[in-house]
């Protein structure tokens, strides 16, 4: 799964609305990214033909057809091998290194790793 940035940033509107018109998108998408309507039209028909969200109708309706707990991990997946060869160990260290934290997020990653 290989969604970009725009795709993204139009994900994020489908989910947080959804079901939602298209023309309610592209009038979302100007006022959060500052999109015009041709723009947000050709990620929406980018979206339907990734099989990443459906179109209904009449009112050209969109419905996400991936979750955004679906997209975060891929793409954490996607950076993980990228960048840190894989090594899960890696980007936690580097993500560490230069990061304080409180007793209660250092408490939170232990339970998270312990309850795998």
């Amino acid at each position: 799964m290989k969604v970009f940035d725009s795709e993204i940033k139009l994900m994020e509107i489908i989910w947080e609305h959804e079901p939602i018109s298209a023309k309610e998108v592209s009038l979302l998408a100007d006022k959060e990214i500052g999109w015009n309507k041709n723009t947000t039209y050709t990620v929406i028909k980018k979206l339907i033909d990734k099989g990443y969200v459906k179109r209904d109708e009449p009112g050209f309706i969109c419905t996400s057809l991936i979750s955004k707990d679906e997209v975060q991990k891929s793409e954490a997946k996607g950076l993980v091998d990228k960048l840190f060869a894989g090594s899960k160990k890696a980007l936690f260290s580097a993500l560490l290194e230069d990061e304080e934290l409180t007793d209660d997020e250092i408490s939170e990653l232990r339970d998270l790793i312990d309850n795998r």
